[in-house]
């Protein structure tokens, strides 16, 4: 399982011409599930995101963590990201979970972050999106289970 989180000041997702999710400070979490990955992994990465430290505390260093600051999540589902780019000019996405697998293990992330007591808000799962963002800092991290 992979992630890009972004620390954000808003972020939303519009499929279809309509607004789905949008949040204000907070992650945007952009999840690849692997067909190697279980449901230790979507928990794991749960509980890594969830305390990450990537806020600036009153010295300007980064000590706080989503809960501190009481902002919100966005997760989106992005198969591409595990996709094996290292031969050729053409991403293979073989890696990536098969869709049946891949939205169980995005339900278990979402929920495990829920239960953590986070505000969450999610994308729709293989639909088209247009995600905007405005990434603070440009704070960016890619966090993997394994």
């Amino acid at each position: 399982m992979r992630a890009v989180i972004q620390r954000v000041k808003e972020a939303s997702v519009v499929v279809d011409d309509r607004d789905i999710s949008s949040i204000g400070q907070g992650l945007l979490i952009l999840l690849g599930v692997a067909r190697t990955d279980t449901e230790e992994d979507a928990i794991y990465m749960a509980d890594k995101v969830g305390g990450f430290r990537i806020f600036e505390d009153s010295s300007g260093k980064m000590n706080l963590s989503i809960k501190d600051i009481k902002g919100e999540i966005l997760v989106v589902s992005q198969f591409t990201i595990v996709a094996d780019t290292r031969k050729g000019r053409r991403p293979s996405f073989d890696p990536a979970a098969p869709p049946e697998k891949a939205v169980k293990l995005y339900d278990t992330f979402t929920r495990r972050l829920v239960e953590n007591g986070h505000r969450v808000k999610t994308g729709v799962f293989q639909a088209h999106m247009l995600v905007k963002i405005w990434n603070d800092g440009p704070v960016t991290f890619i966090v993997e289970s394994r």
